[in-house]
């Protein structure tokens, strides 16, 4: 059984799960599906189409799953598929995908989206990632697992965030991210090592972090070039699949560069 309260407003065409809990004056729109303990606080909105997993937190005055902010969407049928366990906290928005970019707008499990954040259309973002308080994320944005992207971050579209990596609060972003890096800077933006002390807290052992460490020197503190880079990599860490996850991000990295 759900508990919705009477000041709600839920469509007779949503889907709801088992224990959702509807507080007063929150929308829920046609063609959305919430998982079984979905939590929607006062005034909280979420729009569809969107299928929504188990345990989702909205807190007040969240709107999920609304148009695209795109000239191209002329109301289109466009989706959002959420996981379970996210927590999306006062103001959030989450924003469906576009046809162009497939239709579909994607956010895992056990993600913190922080008051004020934006994650627009098309987006990936994958799990227990972490988007502190005013975090804008322009469409297309792929953000991996454990990645943070801190408070007043801006996103250029396209923008790759790389597994583990830490994005200081005010950086502007325009190019892809290096997995377990650590980006600060408001433009001219620079790598300074690695996220040592998130990976810490992740439970990397310091093997793992000693080979991640020794690359980002090749990268970033060496002569070498980045193509130079990898082949060190190569010859000297290829027992490391932290480093291997490094080489491949690296060599999938699309014109836009990598932030160094």
């Amino acid at each position: 059984m759900s508990d919705i309260d009477s000041r709600a407003i839920v469509s007779l065409a949503a889907r709801l799960g088992n224990g959702v809990r509807i507080g007063p004056g929150a929308v829920v729109e046609d063609e959305v599906e919430l998982g079984d303990g979905c939590i929607l606080e006062a005034h909280a909105v979420v729009r569809g189409p969107s299928t929504i997993g188990r345990k989702n937190h909205f807190h007040s005055f969240s709107v999920i799953g609304g148009d695209p902010q795109d000239y191209t969407y002329t109301g289109q049928r466009v989706s959002l598929e959420v996981g379970d366990e996210n927590e999306f906290r006062e103001f959030s928005t989450v924003n469906r995908g576009t046809v162009k970019g497939g239709g579909v707008t994607r956010v895992g499990s056990h993600n913190l989206i922080m008051s004020y954040a934006h994650i627009g259309h098309d987006c990936v973002i994958d799990n227990y990632t972490t988007l502190i308080n005013g975090a804008q994320l322009a469409g297309h944005i792929h953000v991996e697992d454990y990645a943070t992207v801190s408070s007043f971050c801006l996103l250029h579209q396209f923008s790759r965030i790389g597994c583990y990596s830490y994005i200081g609060a005010g950086t502007v972003i325009t190019q892809d991210v290096a997995p377990f890096s650590m980006i600060v800077g408001p433009r001219e933006n620079q790598c300074y090592g690695i996220n040592k002390v998130g990976l810490e807290r992740r439970g990397f052992s310091p093997e793992r972090i000693k080979a991640i460490e020794q690359a980002y020197r090749y990268l970033l503190r060496s002569k070498l070039n980045t193509s130079q880079a990898v082949e060190k990599m190569r010859g000297t860490l290829s027992n490391s699949e932290d480093v291997q996850t490094l080489i491949k991000f690296i060599e999938s990295t699309t014109e836009r560069g990598l932030t160094k």
